[in-house]
Parts: structure tokens; sequence; C-alpha cells
């Protein structure tokens, strides 16, 4: 039964990863560079306790067209814009400097999508919105960073049983609603531990150091993500549906050389 749905399941998804890469050409012409490899214009940054744009240690910083995100501090880039219907192509790869209280903990970040509200809103360090989670082992997991209410909130197709305590995706699922919490990708390791370096059987995600590409499809009220040119997961009904970006530090060095957005017409 595990072969069959297995063999169903990745049928789906390369289907649906063929016509996500054909809509990204044809809106190839129209791509909005959000980092433009000299600074951080359109984007502010903001601190944990620091605030916006108090940024003394230099945790974000661009040299040689990448941003660095050291990690050193919890915190993130933000832009000033708001967006919808798009598709968010961002590339990226780890560094090896990592901080407490994670020095020793599976390096951390993500961006987060439709981020509506206050700096800080959340934990006092980000906007509430939908995250698109880089973790090592995880990426591609969804989070809501929400304040419990409908006002954020996702359905995804999950499989039958949850592990370690959190649902899965799964295309052909049954769908359920979260105010909170998290959907991990669909391959994301049973055994995953919060370790330095942890890698799954069938992670999508370049060994540390090497580049990868995550592509955020945010169409109305759905979000997809590929890994790598993968489909790892998607989600449907998002509540809001558009909103600013953020991209955050936590705990681990994190560069960035390519942030572009295209958006979709309707």
């Amino acid at each position: 039964m595990f072969v069959r749905i297995a063999i169903i399941s990745c049928i789906m998804l390369l289907g649906k990863n063929n016509f996500a890469q054909s809509k990204v050409n044809k809106e190839h012409a129209k791509a909005n560079q959000l980092f433009n490899g000299r600074d951080l214009d359109g984007w502010y940054t903001f601190l944990k306790d620091k605030g916006r744009d108090s940024d003394l240690k230099k945790v974000f910083t661009v040299k040689r067209g990448q941003i660095r995100i050291s990690g050193e501090e919890w915190g993130c880039i933000t832009t000033h814009a708001e967006f919808e219907n798009y598709r968010l192509i961002v590339e990226f790869r780890w560094g090896a400097q990592t901080f407490e209280p994670r020095k020793d903990k599976a390096r951390d970040s993500g961006v987060l999508l439709h981020s509506m509200g206050k700096d800080g809103g959340y934990s006092g360090t980000w906007i509430h919105g939908i995250e698109c989670q880089i973790i090592e082992g995880g990426t591609g997991d969804f989070l809501v960073v929400g304040d419990g209410s409908e006002t954020y909130s996702l359905t995804a197709k999950v499989a039958p049983e949850k592990v370690s305590g959190a649902y899965v995706y799964q295309p052909d699922g049954q769908p359920v609603t979260i105010l909170g919490g998290r959907i991990n990708w669909y391959g994301r390791d049973t055994n995953w531990t919060d370790q330095l370096g942890f890698r799954g059987k069938r992670d999508v995600e370049n060994q540390i150091g090497e580049w990868n590409t995550m592509e955020c499809v945010a169409e109305g009220e759905k979000i997809t993500i590929f890994l790598n040119g993968i489909l790892v997961n998607e989600s449907f009904n998002v509540m809001p549906s558009k909103g600013k970006i953020q991209i955050q530090s936590e705990g681990a060095e994190l560069f960035i050389r390519k942030v572009e957005l295209y958006p979709i017409s309707h």
C-alpha cells in the first residue's frame, strides 16, 4: 500500500511541477528583483529587543552580491511593500556559524509570506504571517506564525497519521485547517532530531555550503512550495492572502544571492 501511495504521489508532484515551471517561463519577463545585489534597498531590519533599523552588530550585511544573515540575533529583514499573487524565488545556502541557544541545533531560518500587522507582533520578533520554513531536514514545512485566530490560517491535505505531533503533507490526503503549528513537507524524516547537520533519507535540500532554490508560489488563497525544482508542500484557503515578505535570522548563518518576485497576472 505504501509503495502504491508513493507512486501516485510522485506522479501528482511531477505533473504539478511541470505546470508550475511553464507558468514561471511565461512570467519571466516581469521579474521584480527584490534584492539588487548591492544593498538592502526595499527592506528594513528588525531585531528582537532592538527594534527597527537598529542592527548595531551587523546581523544583516551585503557583500560580493550576497546577503549575509549572521544569525547572531533573532530578527528579520522585511520588505517595505506588500505583495500578492506572485512566484517568489530565493536562492540560499548555509554558512558555518551558529549561535546560542541554537548553537548545536539544526540550522534554522525561514521566509514569511503574507506578513500583516505590527513588527514584532509574534514573540517580539516577527510580523504575523505564513512561514515557508528553511531548516535542516525540514525545508519546505509550512508554519502559521499567527495569533491563534482565523486571521492567520491555512488548509492542507495531509497523511492519516501525524509524525512527532505534526501533520505531514500528502497530495491525496484529507484536508485539515490549522491556526498555528505546522504542516511538514512530504518527505520529512520520521526520525528528525533538532541537531546540527541533520539530514534525512529523503532530503531534497543540498549539502551544507551548496546553493538551494526555494520557490514559493502565492496565487490567490493558495501557496505552493518547490525546493530545488521539486514540489514539497502545498496549502489552500490561506489567510491572509497578501502582505510583506520577511526573511529570518534565527541562530544560523545564511547567505542569499537571489530574491526575485514574478507577478502572476489574473
